[in-house]
């Protein structure tokens, strides 16, 4: 299991009466015809109005907002995938590859989730992901719209990116987003526990009970010892503003693709607890890339997978070293 902790246009029906003319003949008596009224089509019914947030709720959008206004101020939050200012070669990008994919961040145990990073192999998706975009009632119909629309173009962007079917799927998901506000969220146990079943109690809580200074989670599990992922579930706080939110989904979904791991090295990236930057970087979707490189297996150790990953990056790169 990978666990990562982060901090419509109205329709207008218009109806036309039809008029028709009777003539009879000069012999017939003139009867006073009543047109048969048209039913009248039924109103449009307006989309359920959000349910109003608890004032703890409410507290914490207030508090999340001046976060990202504090970010901002102080020129963190980018969203321009990095530039002169953040360099990097072939070999760091194999070193931050490393750290990020074969490093987990947090270790299970009987209790939950310990954060302790340790070693550990690759892992990916070999089936399709087929994400499912789900949303608390506190969530306006417009907020909706404008989430579905945004993650639909970033996974789009992750499958022309790794090679690999990424899509949004309601029907059949194996990758779980849920949007849910500080109350919606504690009521999520049993919803977890249908999706992911094996977790235990303490695992389920890890997702239900988040301090504030968690902003958004994923968990990503196989199944029994393999290395490829079976399903993932991620929370996205609803209380975030709209760049917080943004970039939660952004690195939640990438971490759920393989990308486990934060790095202090890694620079320019969104797997990096400093914040610099919200959204995926050019570094980020060459690490996405490696990961998804066919030279590369899932259960591969660092040591197997550093001169594999050392030759894909600099060829990427030119061999910038």
């Amino acid at each position: 299991m990978t666990p990562d902790k982060r901090q419509t246009p109205a329709r207008i029906a218009a109806t036309a009466a039809l008029v028709t003319a009777l003539l009879g003949g000069c012999a017939a008596p003139q009867l006073a015809v009543s047109p048969r009224p048209v039913p009248r089509p039924a109103a449009a019914q307006p989309a359920p109005a959000p349910v109003q947030p608890s004032a703890e709720s409410q507290a914490l959008a207030a508090y999340y907002a001046r976060v990202q206004a504090d970010l901002l101020d102080q020129g963190l939050l980018r969203s321009d995938g990095g530039g002169t200012d953040t360099p990097f070669t072939d070999t760091m990008l194999t070193e931050n590859f490393i750290r990020v994919a074969l490093f987990d961040e947090y270790r299970r145990t009987g209790g939950g989730l310990v954060a302790q990073e340790t070693q550990s192999r690759l892992r990916r998706w070999e089936a399709p992901v087929r994400v499912s975009l789900n949303f608390g009632a506190s969530v306006s119909a417009d907020r909706r719209a404008t989430d579905r629309a945004r993650i639909s173009s970033y996974l789009t962007r992750l499958s022309q990116i790794t090679g690999h079917p990424i899509m949004l799927d309601d029907r059949n998901p194996n990758f779980f987003v849920q949007v849910v506000n500080e109350d919606e969220r504690r009521a999520l146990g049993p919803v977890i526990r249908a999706t992911l079943p094996e977790l235990s109690s303490a695992e389920v809580a890890g997702l239900t009970d988040l301090p504030r200074s968690t902003y958004c989670i994923v968990y990503a599990l196989s199944e029994g010892s393999a290395s490829t992922y079976a399903r993932a579930f991620a929370v996205i706080r609803a209380e975030h503003p709209d760049l917080l939110r943004l970039s939660c989904m952004h690195e939640e979904i990438a971490q759920g693709l393989g990308l486990a791991n934060d790095s202090p090295l890694a620079r320019p990236s969104i797997f990096n607890d400093d914040e610099e930057f919200a959204l995926l970087t050019r570094q980020d979707e060459m690490m996405l890339r490696i990961l998804y490189d066919p030279a590369l297996h899932p259960g591969m150790t660092a040591t197997e997978a550093r001169p594999v990953v050392r030759q894909i990056a600099a060829r990427m790169l030119g061999g910038a070293s």
